[in-house]
């Protein structure tokens, strides 16, 4: 991120009506002005997931689960699954829909994998992670 991200945030989406709806409805960009050269690329490649494998090791997340969401997102989250579940790196929203939904769309995603949890599960969306990652659809 660049310094004063924040800001730069604000004032871009105050001067562009498109890129407001866009945050509102997902709470991302796809051409974020607080991200750098470098940042791009490991967001693209996933590569930004990394450090959190810290959090895997220290149990404050898991390697499969929901994303985890900013204190003030919840507002914007309709579900309870999320508040069920461990965060995980990745899931059932990030091998399915991943860019192509809203915000809220993740929610029954959450939902369903709050009703199928079980070892196997975690284990095929690790499996099918691998292939999104490759595919380089982040952003």
């Amino acid at each position: 991120m660049v310094p004063d991200a924040e800001r730069i945030l604000e004032d871009y989406l105050a001067r562009n009506p498109a890129a407001r709806l866009e945050w509102n409805a997902t709470q991302k960009l796809k051409h974020d002005p607080r991200i750098t050269r470098v940042g791009r690329f490991l967001r693209k490649t996933s590569l930004d997931e990394l450090p959190q494998l810290i959090n895997v090791l220290n149990g404050t997340m898991s390697l499969v689960g929901p994303r985890p969401m900013l204190i003030e997102q919840q507002a914007f989250y309709p579900g309870r699954a999320y508040y069920n579940l461990r965060p995980g790196i990745t899931g059932l929203w990030q091998i399915s829909d991943r860019n192509a939904c809203d915000f809220v769309g993740r929610a029954p995603y959450d939902e369903q994998y709050d009703r199928i949890l079980s070892f196997w599960i975690d284990l095929g969306v690790l499996f099918r992670t691998v292939f999104v990652v490759l595919r380089g659809t982040g952003y």
